[in-house]
């Protein structure tokens, strides 16, 4: 088993996730490589797409999702929204729903609803846009209501966190169409996707899943693949049985002490990886740290983790130097504030605080 240290394996992190250096990939295709783009904050994704790009393309992110439609935005991953590759999309959800989380007592008591109130929820939003409809949450509501004869459910539809709308998204049945104003809209994978095929056996989408996963935020371990999929509310069985389904394209190598996988094809650039010198800013919850995680001692310095993982689930933009989290910033008007945990060389900041500055302008 080959030795490797974590400034080498975040260098070569840094290099996958076309961060340093910045690529041409178009969005759709970093959003493949990155196994998924938080987009809770809809302009952190598209800064995320931005960043990572040689020559960015303004409105780049909604014409693949609305026009091109190669990105879908759902829930996935941590129940958060995301953009993934719509040829892919099913297969993150697969995983996804293996929690069901929705079957014990703490959730339903939470919500208040049973499984039997989500099957009727999903079997009446599935009428409702069988005809390529796109409804906002409210007349989704109605629709279901209208179907169900149901008053109790009522109050649970509204909820703003889409609580229930959730499990719907692993299923299949939903995903977000394009905003009608200030309102969401949801409609049907199945019309809105063209090469929409369903939700696949749960071995198939943990072979794309994993791969993805490895290629974009290896080497790691079957733990941070769960964290990062979903907070560890995984079964270690399923988990183990996900990796064993892709085990013929994995090699283990020992990163400082600790035996974690990367795929087999990325094992000999991942052992020429020098580590990097280079400074990097990074937008609000960006890949590069969620696939990580924000308790990642080798990444982010525990002492500062409070100030990249902020109140109210906020993740905040960070500044990266030789791979790890060196800072973080904020835009203050038409600048940008920045704070640094340690020394980072003063000319590269600037540089690349211009970089971000057109960025945002």
């Amino acid at each position: 088993m080959e030795s490797i240290s974590w400034a080498r394996a975040l260098a070569w992190r840094s290099r996958r996730q076309f961060i340093d250096p910045a690529g041409d990939a178009a969005a759709t295709g970093i959003a493949r490589r990155l196994a998924g783009i938080q987009a809770q904050v809809a302009s952190s994704a598209e800064l995320a797409v931005a960043v990572r790009q040689e020559r960015p393309v303004p409105g780049e992110v909604p014409r693949a999702l609305w026009e091109e439609r190669s990105l879908v935005k759902t829930w996935a991953m941590r129940g958060t929204l995301h953009l993934l590759p719509a040829d892919e999309a099913a297969a993150y959800l697969a995983l996804c729903a293996t929690v069901r989380n929705w079957e014990k007592p703490s959730w339903q008591k939470n919500f208040g609803a049973t499984p039997a109130d989500l099957e009727a929820i999903a079997a009446a939003t599935t009428g409702a846009l069988a005809d390529r409809a796109a409804l906002t949450r409210e007349e989704l509501a109605t629709a279901i209501l209208d179907e169900t004869g149901s008053t109790r459910l009522a109050g649970m539809l509204g909820s703003g966190w889409g609580v229930l709308l959730k499990p719907l998204a692993w299923w299949g049945v939903l995903c977000h169409g394009p905003s009608q104003g200030t309102k969401v809209t949801f409609t049907a994978p199945s019309t809105w996707l063209s090469g929409w095929k369903g939700i696949p056996e749960v071995e198939d989408a943990a072979r794309i899943v994993i791969r993805a996963f490895l290629g974009a935020h290896g080497p790691a371990t079957p733990e941070m693949f769960d964290n990062w999929l979903m907070r560890k509310l995984s079964r270690k069985r399923d988990v183990k049985d996900w990796f064993a389904a892709v085990e013929d394209d994995l090699a283990l190598v020992d990163v400082e002490g600790v035996p974690m996988w990367v795929l087999a094809e990325h094992l000999d650039e991942l052992l020429s990886t020098e580590p990097t010198r280079s400074v990097r800013l990074l937008g609000a919850f960006d890949q590069y740290v969620l696939g990580a995680g924000t308790s990642a001692a080798y990444l982010i310095p525990a002492e500062r983790r409070a100030e990249v993982s902020r109140k109210a689930g906020w993740i905040s933009p960070v500044v990266l130097y030789e791979g790890r989290v060196a800072g973080v910033w904020e835009p203050v008007g038409d600048d940008i504030a920045v704070t640094t945990f340690e020394d980072v060389p003063p000319g590269l900041l600037a540089a690349e605080t211009d970089r971000l500055r057109a960025l945002l302008a």
